[in-house]
C-alpha cells in the first residue's frame, strides 16, 4: 500500500505567544515548532498500515523550508520518503489553498490512502482534508478512531467518532481519504537509529510557484486583529446573613446573570 500522511507544522503546545505591534499575527522569532497533534496519530496510523500491508509511507507537508526539522521527525518515526512544497512567502494561508497545493502533488503520485489529521492545534479549521478528497474526487471519512483495510479487495473500513458518545463504521473503495482523530492510539518514539536513517532519507522539496496554481483567484483568509482575552468580570464575595445572601445572589441571577 502507498500512503501518503499530510503533515503540519506548528507552534510547540508549551509556546508563551506574543502578538506583533501590528495586532495581525504571532512573534515567531524565538517560537519552536513541532508537528501537530492530529497530524502526529495521523502518522502512527500510516506507520501501523503499512506494517500490516506492506508498501510506504510518504509524508507531505506545505510550508517553509524550516518544516525539515519536522519532517525529519516522521522519517525518523519510520517514514519512507517526504515531500515538502516550500511556500516561503506564505501565500497558502486557507484550507482551500492548501488543499489545492496537496491535491496537484498528488495527483503525479500513486496513492492507496491519503491520511491527515482532522484538524491543526493552530488554526483548528478541520476543513483541508474534507477539501483535498473533493478536489481529488475520493471517498473520505473523517474523525476517524480506528482503520482496517483490505489491501486484496481494495476497500476499507474506518470507524468515526459521532457525537454523545457514539461511533460508526463506514466502509468505501481505495484510493481514500482519512481525517485521523488525537489519542486513537499511542505515538511511537523515534529511536536512535531511526533518527540516523532518517539523515539519508530522500525529502523532495518543490516550489509552490512551479506547481502554476493560480493561487490569487483562491479565497485567502486575512487577520484583522488578534488579541488576548480580556478579562471583564471579577469574583465578588456577598456579606452579610444568609437570608441576606441568598436574597442578594437570586436577584442577581435573575437580573444581571439572566439564569433565572
Amino acid at each position: 500500500m502507498n500512503i501518503f500522511t499530510c503533515l503540519k507544522e506548528v507552534p510547540d503546545r508549551d509556546t508563551r505567544y506574543q502578538i506583533n505591534t501590528e495586532g495581525t499575527g504571532i512573534i515567531e522569532t524565538d517560537l519552536t515548532f513541532e508537528i501537530s497533534e492530529c497530524d502526529e496519530y495521523s502518522l502512527e496510523e500510516s506507520l501501523k498500515l503499512r506494517e500490516e500491508h506492506g508498501g510506504e509511507v510518504v509524508i507531505l507537508t506545505v510550508g517553509r523550508e524550516r518544516a525539515e526539522r519536522s519532517i525529519r521527525k516522521g522519517l525518523a518515526m519510520g517514514a519512507d520518503r517526504a515531500i515538502l512544497v516550500e511556500d516561503a512567502e506564505g501565500r497558502v494561508s486557507s484550507p482551500q489553498a492548501v488543499a489545492l497545493v496537496l491535491a496537484e502533488v498528488l495527483k503525479q503520485q500513486q496513492c492507496d490512502l491519503i491520511l491527515a489529521g482532522t484538524q491543526s492545534d493552530d488554526l483548528s479549521y478541520a476543513q483541508t482534508g474534507v477539501i483535498l478528497a473533493e478536489l481529488l474526487d475520493l471517498p473520505h471519512a473523517t474523525i476517524v478512531m480506528k482503520i482496517e483495510a483490505d489491501a486484496s479487495n481494495r476497500k476499507v473500513k474506518a470507524m468515526r467518532e459521532m457525537e454523545s458518545g457514539w461511533f460508526e463504521w463506514v466502509e468505501m473503495p481505495m484510493p481514500a481519504v482519512l481525517t485521523i482523530q488525537a489519542g486513537i492510539s499511542q505515538i511511537r518514539y523515534a529511536s536512535l537509529k531511526g533518527i540516523m536513517q532518517a539523515k539519508k532519507k530522500e525529502i523532495r522539496k518543490i516550489n509552490v510557484n512551479d506547481l502554476n496554481l493560480d493561487l490569487e483567484s483562491v479565497p485567502q483568509l486575512e487577520i484583522s486583529k488578534l488579541y488576548f482575552p480580556e478579562s471583564t468580570r471579577r469574583a465578588e464575595i456577598l456579606e452579610g446573613d444568609t437570608s441576606t445572601v441568598v436574597t442578594e445572589l437570586v436577584e442577581r441571577l435573575k437580573k444581571e446573570a439572566k439564569v433565572l
